[in-house]
């Protein structure tokens, strides 16, 4: 029998014993996760070491506020131990990693034990379920697959609930709504964006969602959006939709959910300990108030992390809600403390653009990156100038501007839109060179 049987379609709860716990008993959890995690992490020479130093045992843990004893995890300690350096099990005891993209130097590589597995697809399942959905529905995945958990992530998520699943991958909207027609799809996973465009196209070819669909719910995450656009996407599908939240250092997509009252994400704190903290001084702040997201994974075999700072901005809307479950509610993700650019869902740093950029010697070293929302669609305009000594041959510029993009493309895995303006055109700044503009909507 599996370790997470379905339950009967009835029931309101995947994992009833968990979902429904007393905040007492979520935490009396939690201290008992935490410290059999700290056993773990102590087998990792780098954790072992830090620990040491801050004089942590298993012990000195009684109450979950002693988690802030813990040194915390950037990603950069990630890249500097890249690929196994905070492993706390044994490689042949892992069946999957899943790596994110790097910028100049190393990505983040997450390893992934058989138990691991399991749990993530518990958490997926447990979040679909909590939405509604049933083993009867017909579940469609418009996520990358590969190296990027959103994809797998909700596969094997929407496997445990028992679900038909049609693993479409991202891209070609045609073949998309065909199969939501044919299959008779019931839930689709996908990047807000591209939900609406999914609705441009059932437009252009005729296609009324809400007679020639059978669509109940929609996941929708991995790149910000505002309440507004939500309820636009809604509007245009006639459906829920249901903000989800995930990062491949926690596992991926699972770690925060709505529940049908849509109001906030559920984190659960069976598998996470979950802090909001000021991103200078790196000390709690009150709820309600906007800080990190700081979380610690404890109910993870082979890479847990403690106190990872995920430079995620959010702050906490309560610990209870009327759909029962007492998991901490926290609001959607209001931006980031660090410099990196979520863009359809892809983690994106400016150096990478940088790097592309000064591989040709046509262009000169000040460039510029704007983002914009455009029809509810996120894009990306790369500005660079060129050398003075270079010829103004039309051909040629237009050769020079296809390779920039092609290459640029290979490196962030989107495409972005480049124009090449002459020397001394873009702004230059006193102190800290601009190398981002966001216009994006104000996500609210």
């Amino acid at each position: 029998m599996s370790k997470f049987p379905v339950p009967d379609d009835s029931c309101e709860y995947f994992d009833q014993e968990h979902e429904t716990m007393t905040r007492e008993q979520i935490e009396a959890l939690q201290v008992e996760r935490l410290r059999d995690t700290i056993k773990r992490c102590q087998k990792n020479p780098v954790y072992k070491k830090r620990l040491a130093e801050a004089d942590i045992t298993p012990e000195s843990i009684q109450t979950v506020a002693d988690v802030r004893k813990l040194p915390f995890t950037t990603k950069q300690d990630l890249r500097e131990n890249y690929p196994f350096g905070l492993a706390c099990v044994p490689l042949r005891d892992c069946v999957r990693l899943h790596s994110s993209s790097g910028t100049t130097g190393n990505p983040t590589v997450i390893l992934h034990t058989q138990n691991d597995l399991d749990e993530w697809a518990n958490q997926v399942a447990r979040n679909l379920w909590m939405i509604g959905l049933r083993p009867s529905d017909v579940f469609q995945n418009s996520s990358g697959y590969g190296m990027f958990t959103g994809g797998l992530g909700f596969q094997y998520g929407a496997e445990r609930l028992g679900m038909l699943t049609v693993p479409a991958a991202a891209g070609n909207s045609l073949r998309q709504i065909k199969f939501m027609k044919d299959f008779g799809t019931t839930a689709v996973h996908a990047v807000p964006s591209y939900v609406t465009r999914l609705y441009e196209v059932m437009q252009e070819t005729g296609v009324d969602p809400r007679k020639d669909l059978k669509l109940k719910a929609l996941a929708i995450g991995a790149e910000p959006h505002s309440e507004a656009q939500r309820q636009r996407i809604e509007q245009m599908l006639g459906v829920k939709a249901y903000n989800s939240f995930g990062m491949s250092e926690m596992c991926g997509p699972g770690v925060g959910f709505e529940c049908k009252e849509q109001n906030g994400l559920h984190f659960w704190e069976d598998y996470y300990i979950v802090e909001i903290v000021n991103p200078d001084t790196l000390e709690p702040v009150p709820d309600g108030e906007i800080g990190e997201l700081v979380l610690t994974s404890i109910c993870r075999e082979a890479m847990p992390l403690l106190r990872y700072r995920t430079r995620d901005l959010t702050r906490v809307l309560g610990r209870t809600c009327a759909c029962g479950r007492n998991h901490i509610r926290l609001d959607r993700m209001k931006g980031r403390s660090d410099d990196m650019m979520v863009l359809r869902g892809v983690n994106i740093f400016p150096i990478q653009i940088e790097k592309i950029l000064m591989n040709f010697k046509e262009l000169a070293s000040n460039y510029l990156i704007t983002l914009t929302t455009d029809d509810d669609n996120d894009n990306m305009t790369v500005e660079v100038e060129l050398e003075e000594l270079f010829t103004d041959d039309y051909g040629r510029l237009q050769e020079l501007k296809r390779e920039v993009t092609r290459q640029l493309k290979d490196e962030i895995l989107l495409t972005p839109i480049v124009k090449l303006v002459p020397k001394g055109t873009l702004p230059v700044s006193e102190g800290k060179a601009v190398r981002v503009v966001d216009k994006r909507k104000v996500y609210q």
